[in-house]
């Protein structure tokens, strides 16, 4: 399954979920708002499949909703494909 994923920002709570589930694909900056490691935080680039499990994990325990998938890129907008 090839998946892109990308962090809403804005809404992120740094409660650090995203990078328990999935800390190859999910780092925090200085206010430890989350940020998609693989492509700084742009949504161009497929998780490596071995991450994939990982990351629909953290999508589905992130408590914001700030976590998106999608099967095409985001191009660096993670409201892209709706709220």
């Amino acid at each position: 399954m090839s998946i892109f994923t990308i962090v809403h920002q804005e809404t992120c709570i740094a409660c650090g979920a995203c990078g328990a589930a999935a800390p190859e694909v999910f780092d925090y900056d200085d206010e430890g708002i989350s940020y998609v490691i693989i492509d700084d935080n742009k949504g161009t680039k497929c998780v490596p499949n071995q991450y994939v499990d990982d990351v629909l994990d953290a999508y589905e325990g992130c408590p914001t909703d700030s976590i998106k998938i999608s099967k095409k890129t985001f191009d660096g907008n993670p409201l892209k494909y709706g709220e």
